[in-house]
């Protein structure tokens, strides 16, 4: 079965998709078939990975709600061993349509459960909220992946998150753990990122990943082409730094010596 990641954080504009994409590229790069599951309404994995949502027939809307598998939903991206689950902004009101059924929490799961056998990595994209869809991601995830940005207020909603981790863990995936916290937007020029970095490495520890995501030009520039940084500009630092991220990621899952 796949190892399932859950890209988290409540807050918005930390480098949440921007993780997912490049992540899933360089681990795919990397030979692990590795599916992108856009549970974000925003949709922003989906036109990173240049998808044209007008065209898409079956999305996670269409998951979530019961009406279509996953399967049917997978798109193979323009990366060898790269795949994408889409969505539209319709998933919004999908969340509000199944908010008092039976099983709400597990629709995900289920879901992946049917397909988790034909890849070695499942990345979830989650959007920037404690919501149905977010709690949804943490039931059907292995690990928890956080990307905290190194600016002021960093750790804003940080502990609130862990609590909502603690509880999921407790009550409905006790499998569910910490993957690694990753600081992003980092720029080494100023003090403010090297002293946010420091309280995040003695909040978290060793759980914080060596690779850091710097402020770079070319990974903001890259989901307007619809492709990763690593397929932008492959010698960037950006790129180089999801590169790090990746095989840390393969040797924290057990899947690189």
């Amino acid at each position: 079965m796949a190892t399932v990641i859950c890209i988290t954080n409540q807050k918005g504009g930390v480098g949440k998709t921007t993780t997912a994409v490049n992540l899933g590229y360089f681990l795919a790069k990397d030979k692990f078939k590795t599916l992108i599951v856009d549970f974000d309404p925003q949709g922003n994995a989906t036109s990173g990975l240049g998808v044209t949502k007008k065209q898409l027939k079956n999305t996670m809307t269409e998951v979530l709600t019961g009406q279509s598998g996953l399967a049917e939903t997978l798109i193979e991206t323009k990366t060898k061993n790269l795949w994408i689950a889409p969505t539209t902004p319709e998933l919004a009101n999908a969340e509000v349509e199944i908010a008092n059924i039976k099983g709400k929490f597990t629709q995900l799961k289920n879901a992946i459960s049917q397909i988790g056998q034909q890849f070695d990595y499942i990345i979830i994209d989650s959007p920037p909220s404690l919501s149905l869809l977010t709690v949804n991601g943490m039931i059907a995830a292995d690990y928890l992946l956080l990307p905290v940005q190194t600016e002021f207020y960093a750790l804003e909603g940080v502990a609130q998150l862990l609590d909502s981790m603690k509880l999921v863990k407790k009550a409905m995936n006790p499998n569910l753990r910490l993957l690694g916290v990753l600081a992003t937007m980092y720029d080494k020029r100023t003090s403010l990122s090297v002293e946010v970095l420091a309280e995040v490495k003695r909040y978290f520890k060793d759980k914080v990943f060596n690779a850091t995501i710097p402020r770079n030009v070319r990974v903001a520039e890259a989901p307007s082409h619809g492709v990763p940084v690593g397929n932008y500009d492959k010698f960037s630092k950006g790129a180089k730094a999801y590169k790090d991220l990746a095989r840390e990621v393969e040797r924290r899952t057990g899947k690189r010596k």
